[in-house]
């Protein structure tokens, strides 16, 4: 050390120094000792700096805690009643689903970590060598486009923190991932990059990659296919198959090789068979597959209001719904093949919806002949739409007559018959189909035949509320605003939805037990935990209601007096009740029937209410779409007949005469005045 000493200006020290040293160290010298003490006392800044940082960042970083519970997001997949055919996935952003460890192959992390992080398992989380290469090219590139971040830190950031390329993310993503290496193993660690990871076009995790890029299973990728995915997460988008950079995809995925066979992770047989194989032509093209559109989103729309979107997206939920797949590809070829032909009717769409009776299964559901054809509006699903029914709805009334004391063999004057002034003021005089009247005739000829002005009598009988209870009671979702119907809801002029029709019918078939329609059988959550769908049946209308109905509509003999002996609806050795509807102007189609097993209903038309051609009845074009549809299925059903009625002997009612439909008449207008009355008082008050 040296020391001044100001009485002669000589130096105390500990090696003797010349006049010249004595120059430089009174010039250059302290210079630079103050410039050293300067960048020492900025580095203690420095350090005490990123002390006080690590420790503000650590506080807000997610605990172990948190980090141990996370669950990523997961994809929940609608499958058929096998629960084995997928039929659609619902996820936002990240279609993901989470493997167990055994269920990931080694082929996958041999590839992720050569691509991604060659020493995982000897770091602590963190690549030092790799963070200061990446420096060095962000200084010569003046960006922050290099990361050199470990599988784990790459967790970290995935989970836990945006893609922003800041200081601070950095900092925050280094120390999450010594909080993830203290608390879990190497392998847990790539169990949850390989679960987390975006591989581009919606694929999060291995498993979805697989399924989107080569339709298997993860556990069943091969080295070339599992190379290929390990290329992608990088840059998913920039290295995306179906994008415009496939080559520097297929460049990469030859480095990725060359790297594996460096570090010795395959035989250089593998190596080079996989180098040889045209990856790309592997890939499959890019879609979103889905069965059944219609009914999935039917089924989809009752689960967002049961357990809203976002928790569908990130559930992981399996629902097996009713759907029988064989009977939805046999429905959807008899709609396209059917509503092809009917367009020389005038009709270009059709419906159809099968139901098992004996449990409310929705079986098949097609809601328009082309799902994907616009000029259609083919997404529409009709068969939940209202429509008019047409006389397929008078079932509905002579089953409430039943229930009323009327009788399959209670005559009715099929006659001219003036109902009265309608809504608009005009009187009511209906006509029949075929223009002509046929007199007497009991109840089972008139709904047999679908004679139109008997029915309207019927309901004048047991009134429009009598028969919108009963048809509530079958199943009927709609006619709900009572004051808007009148007399001739008997042949159609009230809405309803085909599915409903087919579910209602359906309860004639189980004789009068009611199995409320539905589209699924059970959900499983993400932890294994089942929740069933339970129907229970419930009577809703008399045994002998339903057989009566049952007696009529498979009677071809008493139909055959309009229908002819050999239409649609009669199928030879087979006992089957159907129903036809037509509504007027010809703007709807009908055909629904039943078996014990099964019931179908067919709609035909134009979605936009456009009338069909003159003459295009339910039996020419909704009928023969029904009958294909029957004669392929029926085969799976035992041929079970229906039980038949109790007749009631000495039934002594008879049809309406004019003077008792005009007292009825004015008893409805009476009703009317009276409501509105009431009403007015009521918005008085």
């Amino acid at each position: 050390m040296l020391w001044w000493k100001s009485n002669g200006g000589e130096y105390l020290q500990t090696k003797k120094l010349s006049p010249g040293d004595m120059k430089k160290r009174t010039g250059w010298y302290y210079l630079k000792e103050v410039i050293l003490g300067v960048i020492g006392a900025l580095f203690m800044v420095l350090l005490g700096a990123a002390i006080a940082t690590f420790f503000v960042y650590k506080n807000h970083t997610p605990s172990v805690a948190e980090i141990s519970s996370y669950r990523p997001p997961q994809t929940s997949i609608i499958y058929d009643r096998t629960g084995k055919i997928v039929l659609y996935k619902i996820h936002g952003e990240e279609n993901r689903k989470v493997l167990a460890h055994d269920e990931i192959p080694n082929v996958v992390r041999i590839a992720t970590v050569a691509t991604e992080d060659k020493i995982f398992y000897s770091h602590f989380g963190v690549d030092f060598f790799s963070i200061l290469r990446a420096m060095k090219v962000n200084v010569e590139n003046g960006d922050m486009s290099q990361g050199g971040s470990t599988i784990t830190q790459q967790l970290a950031r995935n989970v836990y923190l945006n893609r922003e390329k800041t200081l601070r993310r950095k900092i925050m993503e280094t120390l999450i991932a010594f909080k993830i290496e203290k608390n879990f193993t190497k392998d847990q660690i790539l169990d949850r990059y390989l679960n987390q990871v975006p591989y581009g076009s919606n694929a999060y995790g291995i498993e979805a990659a697989a399924e989107i890029f080569f339709g298997k299973s993860a556990k069943e990728l091969t080295l070339d296919e599992a190379v290929f995915l390990a290329a992608l997460p990088k840059a998913p988008t920039y290295y995306s198959p179906y994008g415009d950079n496939a080559d520097k995809l297929v460049d990469r995925y030859q480095g990725i090789l060359d790297q594996m066979a460096q570090l010795k992770l395959a035989s250089p047989d593998e190596i080079q068979s996989a180098k040889k194989i045209n990856i790309l032509a592997k890939v499959q093209p890019f879609r979103e597959p889905i069965v059944a559109p219609h009914f999935v989103f039917y089924v989809t729309e009752q689960l967002e209001a049961k357990y809203g979107r976002d928790f569908l997206e990130r559930g992981g939920l399996k629902i097996i719904t009713t759907l029988d797949c064989g009977l939805q590809k046999i429905g959807e070829k008899v709609v396209a093949d059917g509503g092809a032909r009917n367009v020389g009717y005038g009709a270009n769409n059709a419906a159809l919806v099968a139901t098992d009776p004996k449990t409310g299964d929705v079986l098949a559901m097609v809601g328009s002949r082309d799902f994907f054809n616009p000029a259609i509006d083919g997404q529409v699903n009709v068969a939940i739409r209202l429509r008019q029914p047409g006389s397929s709805f008078k079932p509905i009334v002579y089953a409430t007559a039943f229930e009323k004391g009327y009788q399959p063999e209670t005559l009715i004057a099929d006659e001219p018959t003036n109902f009265g002034p309608d809504g608009g003021g005009i009187s009511y005089i209906p006509q029949n189909y075929d223009g002509k009247f046929h007199g007497v005739l009991p109840m089972r000829k008139t709904l047999a035949m679908s004679l139109n002005i008997p029915a309207i009598k019927t309901l004048a009988l047991v009134g429009i509320d009598s028969a919108i209870d009963m048809a509530h009671r079958l199943g009927i979702t709609t006619l709900n605003n009572r004051k808007r119907y009148g007399l001739s809801m008997a042949i159609g002029g009230a809405e309803v939805k085909l599915i409903d029709m087919a579910s209602a019918f359906g309860v004639f078939a189980t004789e009068g037990k009611r199995f409320q329609a539905h589209s699924i059988l059970e959900i499983v959550d993400n932890s294994g935990q089942s929740y069933f769908d339970k129907t229970q049946g419930e009577q809703v209308i008399d045994v002998q209601v339903a057989r009566k109905i049952n007696s009529i509509l498979s009677d071809n003999n008493a139909r055959s007096a309009i229908f002819g002996p050999n239409s649609p609806l009669y199928i030879p050795g087979r006992t089957v009740a159907a129903k036809t509807g037509t509504s007027q102007e010809f703007r709807d189609a009908w055909t629904v029937g039943y078996t014990p097993s099964i019931a179908v209903g067919v709609w035909a038309g134009n979605n936009d209410s456009r009338p069909m051609h003159a003459g295009s009845d339910g039996v020419f074009v909704a009928a023969p779409i029904w009958r294909s549809f029957m004669d392929a299925v029926l085969s799976r059903y035992p041929n079970e007949g229906f039980v038949g009625y109790q007749a009631v002997a000495g039934d002594e009612k008879v049809a309406l005469s004019q003077d008792q439909i005009d007292k009825l008449t004015q008893d409805q207008k009476d009703a009317e005045k009276a409501q509105k009355k009431a009403d007015k008082k009521k918005k008085k008050h």
